[in-house]
């Protein structure tokens, strides 16, 4: 079995590249939404990731519930400095609500959802791994998308 160290070393690489491409497409690129039907901003990508982060080890895993607004996170935008220092913040807490954790237990607060299967704390963290990993491919693409467009435009 994983243990939490382990789990973690493999969170803050997804967290770390998350962030990375998202400060690297700058305020402008990282808000620019891909012409592309139900296409999310890096930014608001980003701050799904981190919502997805706090609510699943916080809120279920732990019962500490933080308040959060999932349709939100989709329509966020501002600069990436200070995204960046709120993906930080909440990969520190993030690690801190994966060390509070029984991997074998039943979550605290297990969701009604039946679209995941998260009958221990374990579960509950390999569901936050799954969600940065695809978000993580799905913010590549944004980054290569948004990037051939604003070359696009400036060859023009």
């Amino acid at each position: 079995m994983i243990d939490a160290e382990e789990y973690l070393a493999y969170c803050d690489k997804a967290f770390d590249r998350l962030t990375a491409i998202v400060v690297g497409l700058g305020d402008d690129l990282a808000n620019r939404r891909p012409p592309l039907e139900g296409a999310n901003t890096a930014y608001a990508i980003l701050t799904h990731c981190l919502g997805v982060a706090t609510h699943w080890a916080s809120t279920v895993n732990r019962g500490i519930v933080v308040p959060r607004d999932r349709e939100a996170e989709f329509t966020a935008s501002g600069p990436v400095d200070e995204l960046a220092a709120r993906a930080r913040a909440v990969q520190e807490k993030f690690r801190a609500d994966v060390l509070a954790s029984d991997f074998s237990a039943p979550p605290a607060n297990p969701p009604e959802r039946t679209d995941v299967f998260v009958r221990t704390q374990g579960a509950v963290l390999m569901h936050v791994y799954e969600e940065l990993s695809q978000h993580l491919g799905q913010l590549e693409l944004t980054r290569d998308i948004v990037n051939v467009q604003d070359h696009e435009e400036h060859a023009v």
